[in-house]
């Protein structure tokens, strides 16, 4: 076991709540299903986390890095994805209506949540620069794994409280067809900006 120190803490944080992918989507499901879709969102977020860290952990991520190939094929493929999401928010198709309708199913929400994480190349190439900072000098695989894991954590609950919020004024949103036309455009616009930073990274 390792201590977990403040600036880990501190740092981990600051990544957490920056918004990206996943909290956006996180947003626009618990919009559209309420708190329990917010709940599995990001459930399916977390799961592409823990994923992440294991490629990362078995040095996959050293692969992609040198693989340019295979680098692009996956990033694009989240590309394309995002940008679907964009346009099924636009066109009020499948689950992420921002309206008050039943929410998609449990297992659907948590599949959409870790493909549009799980097809990020860069994720695993934030762990292998991001975690060994923190690190003490000799630590073996134990302390990594304890490391991933503590953020992977923090990133479950920063999402749940993401959720919580966008749950509190879900019904004063709904209730506003205006509010809710914007709503809609800003997470779609979300998405399509979110697709063209990923269509842009090099690995």
């Amino acid at each position: 076991m390792i201590a977990l120190g403040p600036e880990f803490l501190l740092t981990s944080l600051v990544v957490c709540l920056t918004p990206g992918i996943g909290v956006v989507y996180t947003l626009s499901m618990t919009l559209g299903g309420g708190l329990r879709a917010g709940v599995w969102a990001t459930v399916g977020c977390t799961i592409a986390t823990v994923v992440h860290m294991v490629v990362a952990m078995a040095g996959l991520a050293a692969v992609l890095h040198t693989s340019a190939v295979l680098f692009q094929t996956v990033k694009f493929a989240g590309v394309a994805y995002l940008l679907w999401m964009a346009w099924a928010v636009l066109r009020d198709s499948g689950s992420l209506v921002i309206e008050a309708a039943a929410a998609a199913p449990p297992g659907r929400i948590v599949l959409r949540g870790i493909l549009l994480n799980i097809l990020n190349p860069k994720l695993p190439l934030f762990f292998v620069a991001f975690l060994p900072q923190f690190l003490p000098a000799g630590a073996g695989i134990g302390a990594l794994a304890q490391l991933g894991l503590a953020f992977t954590a923090m990133t479950f609950a920063t999402f749940l409280i993401y959720a919580g919020l966008a749950a509190g004024g879900r019904r004063q949103i709904l209730s506003s067809p205006a509010v809710l036309r914007w709503m809609k455009r800003a997470f779609a616009a979300s998405f399509a900006a979110l697709g063209l930073r990923l269509a842009l990274e090099r690995a």
